[in-house]
C-alpha cells in the first residue's frame, strides 16, 4: 500500500490511510478547525492521487476507527456482502469512480456493489468526484422503501411536511399541517420537532397527528422527532407510533453523545416492528450532518465526509424508510458559506444513494452562515437533477422553533413542476380526491387550508 507521491517536483508522503482520506477532502472549515486538512491545494491534489491508487481492499483493513474501538465500525464492516466485496476488493478508488460514471453502468449495477462496500469506500469515490460527476453517479441509483407509501419510485419528489411550533400548540402545529397538505407536502412523513421532548408531550402530538390523518384518510406516515428512548416509552405505552426517528453519526464516541448505542437502536427496531402501526417494513428514520462528530468532539482525527459516510452505513443496517442530510445546519464552523454547503449537500446524497438507502437532504442554512434562499434553492435544483428522494417543506422556508431557514411549501411545488416529477402515487390519488391537484398539477385550490374546514 503506497501512501507517498510526487508532484509537480515535490514528494508528498500521508502518515496512514485515514490522513489520505483527510486531505483528499474539498475544503471544509469543519476539516480545518480539526487541524486534518491539506495544507493547500498542491497537497490536497497529491492526496487525491494516492487515494486514487489504494485498492477497495485497502480501505477495508483500513477503517477511520478500528474495528475493535468502535461498534459503527463493526456493523458497517459485518454488512459487507463477501461475494459481492470479493469481486470488486481489488479495483482501485480510479476504477470504481470510473465505473459509476461509465454510461453502461446502470443503477441495478451500483445497488448490487452497493452491498460490498464500506463507508471508507463510498467516500473515497465522492472524493474523487466534481460536482457534476456527484449528480450523474446519484442520477443513476434507485433505492425505494414502504413505509405506509413507496418513496423512491423513479419520477416522484416527495417531501417531509415540518409544521414545527415554538410551544408545541396543537392548533398551531395542526394549522402548518393543514396548509402543508394543501400545497401537495407530506407524501414522505408529516414530522414534527417537538420542543418538550418528555413522553407525555410525544404521545400527545403523536396522537393528534395520528387522530387528523386518520380522520382525513391521509397516505402518509406520522413521526414525533423526540429521542429515540422516548419515542419507544411511548410506543410501548401505546401510542400511535409509526417511523421511529434519531440523529445519527459516524462513531460511537459522537452517538454516545446523542445518548445513542447500537443496542439503544436494536431494540428501538424490534419494538417499532411489533408495535407500531406502519404497514413496513421499512419503519425508521435518520438525519445526518456533516461536521456532527466534530461539534461532539467524536471526530477522532477523521474527517467529516467520511464519517458522514459512516452514518449512512450505519443506517443501512437498519433498513430505513428515511434518512436526509441536515446540511448546513450546524454552522459556519462546519460548511463556512454557500460554496461548502452546496458540495456537502452533493456529496451526502451521492453517498447516501451509493450505500443503498433512500436519500433526501434538508437543504438548509443558518442566519450566522455566508449563505442564503437562493443558495439553498440552487442546492436543492441540483439535487432534483441528481434524483433527490425527498426535500423538506416548511411554512415560508422559516422555521419559527429550530430558527433556520430551509425550503417551503412552494419550493417542493416548484422543483416537482421544474423537473415533471410527481408526488408519492398513493399520495397523489389522495391530493386528486380532495381537488388539491389534477393530472399532477396543482388545481386553484392548493393552498387553502379551509378545505380541511368543517
Amino acid at each position: 500500500m503506497n501512501l507517498k507521491t510526487r508532484l509537480f517536483g515535490q514528494s508528498y508522503a500521508f502518515q496512514s490511510v485515514k490522513d489520505v482520506l483527510a486531505k483528499a477532502n474539498e475544503v471544509k472549515s469543519g476539516d480545518i478547525l480539526a487541524g486534518i486538512a491539506a495544507g493547500n491545494a498542491a497537497e490536497r491534489i497529491a492526496a487525491k492521487q494516492v487515494l486514487s491508487e489504494l485498492t477497495l481492499e485497502d480501505l477495508r483493513h483500513n477503517p477511520v476507527v478500528p474495528l475493535e474501538e468502535d461498534e459503527v465500525s463493526r456493523v458497517i464492516d459485518g454488512d459487507v456482502n463477501e461475494p459481492v466485496y470479493s469481486e470488486i476488493k481489488n479495483w482501485t478508488v480510479a476504477k470504481l469512480r470510473e465505473h459509476i460514471l461509465a454510461s453502461e453502468t446502470t443503477g441495478g449495477d451500483l445497488r448490487r456493489l452497493s452491498r460490498g462496500f464500506t463507508s471508507e469506500m463510498v467516500a473515497a469515490a465522492a472524493k474523487l468526484m466534481s460536482n457534476l460527476d456527484l449528480i450523474l453517479g446519484a442520477s443513476k441509483i434507485i433505492n425505494s422503501a414502504h413505509c405506509n407509501t413507496t418513496i423512491g419510485v423513479p419520477g416522484t419528489l416527495a417531501s417531509r411536511l415540518q409544521p414545527n411550533h415554538p410551544t408545541d400548540s396543537a392548533e398551531g402545529i395542526l394549522a402548518s399541517v393543514q396548509e402543508g397538505l394543501a400545497y401537495g407536502v407530506g407524501d414522505a412523513v408529516i414530522g414534527l420537532n417537538p420542543v418538550d421532548d418528555s413522553v407525555p408531550a410525544t404521545i400527545r402530538s403523536l396522537e393528534k397527528l395520528y387522530d387528523f390523518v386518520t380522520e382525513w384518510k391521509v397516505p402518509t406516515q406520522i413521526c414525533v422527532l423526540a429521542h429515540i428512548t422516548t419515542q419507544v416509552k411511548a410506543l410501548r405505552q401505546g401510542a400511535p407510533v409509526q417511523c421511529l426517528f434519531q440523529s445519527i453519526a459516524g462513531t460511537e464516541a459522537a452517538n454516545n453523545a446523542f445518548g445513542v448505542t447500537r443496542e439503544i437502536l436494536d431494540d428501538a427496531y424490534a419494538a417499532g416492528l411489533k408495535l407500531g402501526r406502519a404497514t413496513g417494513p421499512n419503519i425508521m428514520y435518520f438525519e445526518t450532518g456533516q461536521g456532527s462528530e466534530l461539534s461532539s468532539e467524536g471526530h477522532l482525527g477523521a474527517d467529516q465526509v467520511t464519517l458522514e459516510a459512516r452514518c449512512y452505513g450505519l443506517a443501512r443496517h437498519y433498513k430505513p424508510y428515511l434518512v436526509n442530510t441536515v446540511v448546513g445546519f450546524i454552522g459556519p464552523e462546519y460548511l463556512y458559506d454557500n460554496r461548502q454547503v452546496i458540495r456537502a449537500g452533493l456529496e451526502d446524497h451521492f453517498m447516501g444513494k451509493l450505500t443503498g438507502i433512500p436519500m433526501g437532504c434538508d437543504a438548509c442554512y443558518t442566519n450566522h452562515m455566508k449563505a442564503d434562499q437562493n443558495d439553498i434553492e440552487n442546492l436543492a435544483g441540483l439535487l432534483a437533477a441528481a434524483g433527490c428522494t425527498y426535500f423538506m417543506g416548511v411554512p415560508m422556508g422559516d422555521d419559527v422553533m429550530l430558527n433556520y431557514q430551509c425550503t417551503s411549501y412552494h419550493d417542493v411545488a416548484t422543483l416537482r413542476e421544474v423537473f415533471r416529477l410527481r408526488p408519492l402515487q398513493e399520495f397523489e390519488l389522495w391530493l386528486e380526491s380532495m381537488g388539491i391537484m389534477e393530472n399532477g398539477k396543482l388545481t386553484s385550490r392548493a393552498g387553502d387550508a379551509t378545505i380541511f374546514a368543517r
